[in-house]
């Protein structure tokens, strides 16, 4: 057993981090052999922070790493005195949250003998928040390791990238991921390889289908009828549709929590769950209750982001049956419905579709209202096949 266990497919990042590591004992003053501030990259899905709580692991631990001890549970807990994990569960990482984070920086570890601030949406800085870190990146204290998290590289500001050592990943294999979900959740290899094949390698969204039920049960509700519509109200419907799931999604992850988060607070302020808040003490709910709505919004939109990402993968097997790629459908359930749609229009037609997607995620980013964003998607889609 090894902390690095978890992170599929990727040998060479894994060399790479397990290398500096050793540095970290034998050559911790050697900028060659050693840097106190990384940032790990990869594609969605391809276990970005997996690796760097993998790398946080071994370097609290005693023995490099060895997934067992202590120090590793506390890791995998994310209860380690010298670890800080920053996630981000609204649009964006505050101001607030950077200061603090370099208030923690300049401190000592207690246990071990570094302190590891792993932060695991890096992008979601805004250009203050990442300036706030500058200095404590370009200048950490010896005993401190940063470990940043984002898609690319050009997620991040110059100034940033210039200052840390970058390991990246690439998509693993669905075999690889289906291994993982084997050895992790214990479920059939044939379950698990259609996992993987239809979260196109996302490790996350791939456990997420074998552990929750509904979660399959929504993706497969938000592709149903997609290729067979017809009108601009076949369009809107489904449209709405899939705001409804989304919203159903992020519910399902959050609902949970919050009344968690809830009657934690009416205990930590000394009160019986459910009885009147004093007026005084009003302002600390209400806060609690705009974080939740905050962090409500960013699941809806995650959700829907996970729809286009679904949807995406269908019209990518229409494209591919199209130019007789001989490739493997990510969507095979759907294999009847895939060729009706190849057979009725153009390649040129569905790259359109697929290209649609990014403006439909450029509109979201510019806070469209998700429905109208899907419905411009929609509709244009439905005018396409219109002229096939």
């Amino acid at each position: 057993m090894s902390v690095w266990d978890e992170v599929t497919g990727q040998p060479q990042a894994v060399e790479t981090l397990q290398r500096a590591v050793r540095g970290s004992r034998e050559h911790a003053d050697d900028p060659q052999a050693f840097t106190n501030s990384w940032l790990i990259t990869g594609p969605p899905g391809s276990g970005r922070s997996t690796a760097a709580y993998a790398f946080a692991g071994a370097l609290l631990c005693p023995n490099g790493g060895c997934g067992k001890c202590e120090s590793c549970v506390q890791v995998r807990s994310r209860s380690h005195p010298d670890l800080t994990a920053v996630v981000t569960e609204t649009l964006i990482i505050s101001i607030d949250t950077a200061r603090e984070l370099v208030s923690r920086a300049s401190r000592s570890p207690m246990n071990a003998d570094y302190r590891v601030i792993v932060v695991e949406d890096a992008d979601r800085m805004m250009e203050r928040t990442s300036n706030t870190l500058l200095k404590a990146i370009e200048e950490p204290e010896r005993t401190t390791v940063w470990v940043l998290c984002a898609p690319s590289e050009t997620d991040l500001l110059p100034t940033i990238r210039s200052r840390v050592r970058t390991v990246g990943l690439r998509t693993p294999d669905v075999s690889d991921v289906a291994d993982l979900l084997v050895r992790r959740h214990g479920v059939d290899r044939a379950v698990a390889l259609r996992a993987a094949t239809e979260s196109q390698s996302h490790v996350g969204m791939a456990a997420r289908l074998v552990t929750t039920p509904e979660a399959w049960d929504r993706r497969d509700r938000a592709l149903v009828g997609v290729l067979g519509m017809a009108s601009v109200g076949d369009a809107v419907r489904k449209a709405s549709e899939w705001v409804a799931i989304a919203d159903e999604d992020g519910k399902a992850a959050s609902e949970d929590r919050d009344e968690q988060e809830r009657k934690e607070m009416f205990r930590s302020l000394g009160l019986e769950t459910g009885t009147a808040i004093p007026r005084q003490l009003r302002g600390i709910f209400r806060d609690l209750e705009e974080n939740q709505k905050r962090r409500a919004k960013r699941a809806t939109l995650d959700g829907v982001d996970r729809i286009l990402t679904d949807v995406q993968s269908l019209w990518r097997d229409v494209l591919m049956l199209q130019l007789d790629a001989g490739v493997q459908l990510v969507n095979e359930s759907q294999r009847p419905e895939i060729e009706s749609a190849a057979r009725s229009s153009e390649p040129s037609r569905t790259m359109a579709s697929i290209e649609a997607i990014s403006v439909a995620r450029e509109r979201l980013a510019a806070n469209v209202p998700p429905t109208l964003a899907l419905e411009g998607l929609l509709v244009g889609y439905v005018a396409r096949q219109a002229h096939a």
